[in-house]
């Protein structure tokens, strides 16, 4: 984001701690038309568990701007026009209090379904917010256990599915990425991250392995107790998106300030590199495994935002004279210090036009008999446009 130079050393060091994811044969499409239909009084529960990624941090976002006036630029879909002020709940309702985050446009209330959707995510959570309390799960933000609270709603009610996105801060995914942007912003000139950050992620890819897989256990035993024995509901895990291109698309070439006051996206070319290519899939292979071994569906997301990430070449910022739109703009919300834009934990996740996408990925999942897919973009079109294809 644009700043002055006077305030460059404070956005520096608050950047540092700014995150803490044409029909073919084979290839299932939605339509662009699709849009959440209203549950009728008995429909079948959807519910969603797990971290930000599906809670709907960064919902509040349409995009990303520079530019302040009108809400910047539109972007902002908690400015109100008629007071020219912001207000957060507009879009995370009573869950703002408690930092979860769950967006009125998250993925489980983007679907297209006939479903009753129930958000029980919760921005910033590790396994331990979703195991039950005889496992070793605590409480998170105030929030009760996910699979116990699980347990209480699904009794007497009929479950359609339930979706889960966990590991990521198992993992430490925003330590690590906070270490590569702090890096790129030290006043005299840090290194790629990436040789020490692969070995922290080689180290503790096992225990993400089987958080995952005990997660999904105990979301089985929750649903069990409630009357719902395994084959009467689905279970999905899904993985992350990359929020990140590969350098070799990046609007900001050169490795220079730029990344950081425009783009909101502070990385060197090795460690952009590293992420898109490597990180992501790697996570999303050690995800699949514990799908397959926690007797999960498994729906990869890694490359679902493809060409729409933050500072991708493909993409554009909204600006006075060019509104935010779901085919040209940014499906990652960048970057920010905090101060003014949001809230420093919005960084590098999906904003409404990606998580409205994800949606669509989750409804097409559905649509089709159990089984593992990937779901991908269609280029130049926006988040209704998914297509969802086999593994491999």
């Amino acid at each position: 984001m644009i700043i002055s130079p006077s305030r460059r050393s404070k956005l520096l060091a608050a950047t540092a701690t700014a995150v803490c994811a044409l029909t073919v044969p084979g290839v299932l499409t939605a339509s662009a038309a699709s849009a959440p239909l209203p549950a009728a009084a008995d429909a079948p529960l959807l519910v969603s568990l797990g971290d930000s990624f599906i809670s709907g941090e960064a919902g509040r976002w349409a995009g990303n701007s520079n530019t302040s006036a009108n809400g910047y630029s539109g972007t902002d879909r908690a400015w109100d026009p008629a007071t020219d002020e912001s207000d957060p709940y507009r879009v995370y309702g009573s869950s703002y209090d408690s930092g979860c985050n769950r967006s009125d446009v998250a993925e489980v209330q983007s679907v297209t379904l006939d479903v009753s959707r129930l958000n029980l995510a919760c921005s910033g959570a590790t396994s331990k917010a979703v195991l039950l309390p005889g496992s070793g799960g605590e409480p998170f933000k105030g929030q009760r256990s996910q699979a116990a609270e699980l347990e209480d709603v699904a009794a007497g009610r009929e479950v359609r599915a339930v979706v889960v996105s966990i590991g990521g801060n198992d993992l430490g995914f925003s330590d690590i990425i906070t270490g590569c942007a702090t890096e790129f912003v030290k006043p005299f000139g840090g290194s790629p991250c990436a040789p020490d950050a692969a070995r922290q992620v080689a180290e503790r890819l096992p225990a993400v392995r089987q958080a995952a897989v005990n997660t999904l256990a105990d979301v089985r035993t929750a649903l069990d107790r409630a009357g719902h024995p395994a084959g009467s509901y689905r279970l999905v895990l899904q993985s992350y998106p990359s929020p990140l291109p590969d350098a070799g698309r990046i609007r900001y070439p050169g490795e220079k300030y730029d990344r950081l006051s425009s783009g909101g996206c502070p990385f060197f070319d090795k460690d952009l590199t590293w992420a898109h290519d490597e990180l992501v899939p790697e996570i999303s292979s050690v995800l699949a495994g514990a799908a397959d071994e926690g007797g999960a569906e498994f729906l990869d997301l890694s490359r679902s935002f493809e060409g729409r990430e933050v500072c991708s070449t493909t993409t554009r910022q909204a600006g006075p004279a060019d509104p935010p739109s779901g085919e040209t703009s940014e499906w990652v919300r960048f970057i920010t210090s905090g101060v003014g834009q949001g809230q420093k934990q919005e960084s590098l996740h999906p904003n409404s036009f990606g998580q409205q996408a994800l949606g669509t990925c989750l409804t097409l999942q559905l649509e089709q008999p159990a089984g593992d897919r990937r779901c991908t973009n269609t280029a130049g079109e926006g988040p209704a446009a998914m297509r969802l294809g086999a593994l491999g």
